[in-house]
């Protein structure tokens, strides 16, 4: 039965006090008159708590997250959630349908937050999820992948100079937390700027699912619940290592067109001076070496071996030990690998 707690009001619907119910909010309306929407699924539980969302898909061709919510809708603990939980798998639904990162006018949403009531397609999705989701809730997890032809190994960025941040991505448990300038446009610059915090995930490639992100993803989102207090302890594992930090990255460029030969891979470590892959031309007359130009992590790579001179190829994340660095990489894994939160029966 329904709590004494007052419902929860969005758009032009009510969500009664221990009760969940997807809810459609208008966006806009394609030019055969097709009506598009945003949908929210709202889980609002019998107890006071915090509000925080979840939210995939601000990119059309990011699939992992969609995934991710799904598994985490499908979790039981969430029977006896406190606070509400807002989760939102498809943002853009314009890109997931076109299985496109953009929009049809092709641009990024995700440079035009906080967005205006009356401007283009973009600015008005924008300010439809920030009045309608960000600015109600206390703190915020997006889930993203690499673009095309890119993968990224699972990893937090947080803004610098956010402890609270930093705290909830230890929480979160992904095997690398970055530090990452916040963006002009971007939903966690806007989040931010009306005191919503905001975690981004970042695993796996554009269009393709990839089953350890999704497990990371889905066991972080629910620690960082229990560690809000929304929902119980049981079957949710603190992380047994702590994630590595890293506070600088950079990207490595092919040092001419042609073919990539890759020797390591996302989430190998590397020392300075170790060889990570060579460029060739089709003839096989010129190789050129990529090397580590200091110890760091493998966070992303590109996935298509035809590349032209400056295209980026390995994603390198600082760390301050190599051998420290491998030991924990290697207990997460294997902690996240061999540990699922739930029984598969009960995340189908």
């Amino acid at each position: 039965m329904p709590g004494s707690r007052p419902a929860f009001q969005i758009g032009t619907h009510s969500v009664a006090a221990g009760t969940r119910a997807t809810v459609d909010l208008p966006v806009s309306t394609l030019s055969d008159h097709t009506p598009v929407s945003m949908s929210v699924h709202v889980i609002h539980g019998k107890q006071p708590g915090p509000t925080v969302f979840v939210s995939a898909g601000v990119h059309g061709d990011e699939i992992i997250g969609i995934e991710i919510l799904r598994r985490v809708l499908k979790t039981p603990t969430l029977k006896t959630l406190r606070g509400t939980l807002l989760v939102i798998p498809i943002v853009n639904a314009f890109g997931f349908i076109n299985k496109s990162r953009y929009l049809p006018d092709r641009r990024d949403l995700n440079r035009f937050f906080p967005g205006t009531e009356g401007g283009s397609l973009a600015s008005r999705l924008a300010h439809h999820f920030m009045a309608n989701i960000v600015e109600r809730s206390d703190l915020g997890i997006d889930l993203h992948s690499a673009a095309i032809h890119r993968i990224n190994y699972p990893q937090i960025r947080v803004s610098p100079k956010s402890s609270r941040a930093r705290d909830l991505a230890e929480v979160f448990g992904a095997p690398v937390i970055m530090e990452s300038p916040v963006r002009d446009g971007s939903l966690r610059g806007s989040a931010e700027a009306v005191g919503t915090e905001i975690l981004l995930y970042e695993a796996g490639e554009g269009l393709r699912f990839d089953d350890f992100a999704v497990r990371v993803g889905h066991a972080g989102i629910l620690r960082v619940l229990r560690q809000m207090g929304m929902i119980s302890a049981k079957g949710v594992a603190h992380a047994k290592t702590k994630p590595q930090f890293c506070p600088a990255s950079k990207w490595l460029r092919a040092p001419m067109g042609g073919l990539l030969r890759t020797y390591r891979t996302d989430g190998d470590l590397a020392h300075e001076g170790d060889l990570l892959g060579s460029v060739s031309d089709p003839f096989g007359d010129t190789d050129k070496d990529i090397v580590a130009p200091f110890d760091g992590i493998i966070v992303g790579r590109a996935t298509m071996p035809v590349v032209n001179e400056g295209d980026a190829v390995f994603h390198l994340a600082r760390v301050a030990s190599v051998r420290h660095a491998e030991t924990a990489m290697e207990d997460l894994t294997t902690q996240l690998a061999d540990d699922p939160m739930f029984d598969e029966d009960e995340i189908l």
